[in-house]
């Protein structure tokens, strides 16, 4: 069983209704999916309960459902003796390797949201202070739409959102590698588009995920002031699980 997850940050100037904070969110929420998917719970039903779970241990003292609490996107693949079971919530990415061209498997509603704002960030020079102000309105424009119906889904409080997810189901033997990937770390295709997602498997195969998280982060320093690659945050979170089956 592994799950990826991609705490959704926030501008300092925000206060966040939550004492936790992000990380402990992502690594509480990340260990009760572990141990709810160990029986045989579907893999949406296993994510309901392990957000029910985080809620419940924080909703004495945090306000849960406020729009700036904390939240996490995630991939997930369960690999079972005749199956391999995936998950994808948010704007993480998993690849599947079928022995043909790869299977990609992206949500993209968080990327249709708040497009105004999102736009408009690109607008102000990074590190500016116009850029700040107005990276947090495009958060709050975002965290507006979050869970609800024609915005986007994402594990916060609410275990319905876990059936929104994409998921689905494998035998085993159809599936020869996997690969799961945040947002920040997928820009090397999806952003900067200097690489498939089959050069992006054998570079995982033959290099491993730090060589791949690598070439993220020279291109982000290679454009400091996103002017050839145009994006809201200069450098974003980059995480790779990379899985041979």
């Amino acid at each position: 069983m592994v799950v990826l997850l991609d705490g959704a940050g926030m501008p300092s100037e925000l206060q966040p209704p939550c004492g936790h904070g992000v990380a402990w969110f992502a690594r509480t929420l990340g260990t009760a999916m572990c141990l709810t998917a160990t029986g045989e719970k579907s893999l949406p039903d296993a994510l309901a309960a392990a957000i029910a779970q985080t809620a419940d241990l924080h909703r004495d003292t945090c306000a849960v459902d406020d729009p700036l609490s904390p939240s996490a996107t995630l991939a997930a693949l369960r690999v079972r003796e005749d199956s391999v079971d995936w998950l994808v919530l948010g704007d993480c990415t998993l690849v599947l390797d079928h022995g043909r061209a790869p299977e990609v498997i992206m949500d993209d509603r968080l990327s249709m949201a708040a497009r105004e704002e999102r736009a408009a960030v690109r607008t102000a020079p990074p590190g500016s202070d116009a850029r700040r102000a107005l990276h947090g309105r495009l958060v709050r424009a975002e965290r507006a739409l979050r869970n609800r119906p024609g915005g986007y889904w994402v594990a916060a409080a609410d275990p319905l959102a876990a059936g929104a997810a994409l998921h689905g189901t494998y035998p085993r033997g159809d599936v020869r590698r996997a690969a799961l990937l945040t947002d920040g770390a997928a820009r090397l295709v999806t952003l900067f588009a200097l690489a498939d997602w089959s050069e992006c498997l054998t570079a995982l195969a033959t290099e491993g995920p730090e060589t791949l998280v690598g070439r993220v982060r020279d291109v982000e320093l290679s454009d400091p002031t996103s002017t050839r690659w145009p994006r809201s945050k200069t450098h974003d979170d980059a995480t790779v699980v990379y899985i041979s089956l």
